[in-house]
């Protein structure tokens, strides 16, 4: 238990960080933009309770914010997401429900269930923050491109990272 709060403030500082100081400074042109930081709420246990879950979404978007200077908009976003997490997993559980000591990882439950489920989450978190940065359906077009070519590449730096940090290293 306390080695998972851990391993979880770990994750968040080093994903903030790199969102922050790596992410942030790199410009794909106004249609892409990455918020690998999602990844945090993805990553975390399927036991989380639900309130628990709602008030780290609701903490890591307020720390974006207060990166970002974007006044909630990170905030309620995350927090839309950690919402429709918990919906999600019941809609894509396993019949018998999920087996305990497996995680939210490509490589625990397979990459189809992963893009599934941080395919989902992922859209959205983005449909809701693009909308609201707008708020306006005038430019409803060029939102959608945004948020279609930002969610895949966030899913794609997401799965870069699962690939590169989130493997068992088995002995041969």
């Amino acid at each position: 238990m306390t080695t998972d709060i851990l391993k979880n403030s770990i994750r968040f500082v080093v994903l903030i960080l790199l969102q922050v100081l790596i992410i942030q400074n790199i410009r794909l042109g106004m249609y892409i933009i990455l918020l690998p930081y999602v990844l945090f709420i993805l990553m975390l246990p399927f036991e989380t309770p639900r309130l628990l879950l709602l008030a780290t979404s609701f903490f890591t978007g307020l720390v974006m914010d207060s990166f970002y200077d974007t006044l909630g908009l990170h905030t309620a976003a995350c927090t839309l997401m950690g919402f429709s997490r918990y919906y999600l997993l019941k809609f894509i559980s396993p019949r018998d429900g999920y087996e305990q000591g497996l995680k939210p990882v490509v490589e625990d439950m397979g990459f189809v269930w992963f893009l599934s489920y941080a395919g989902s989450l992922i859209l959205i978190h983005h449909f809701y923050f693009f909308f609201l940065e707008v708020f306006r359906f005038g430019e409803i077009l060029r939102t959608l491109l945004r948020i279609l070519l930002s969610s895949i590449g966030t899913f794609s730096i997401i799965y870069l990272i699962q690939f590169l940090f989130y493997t068992k290293r088995r002995n041969r």
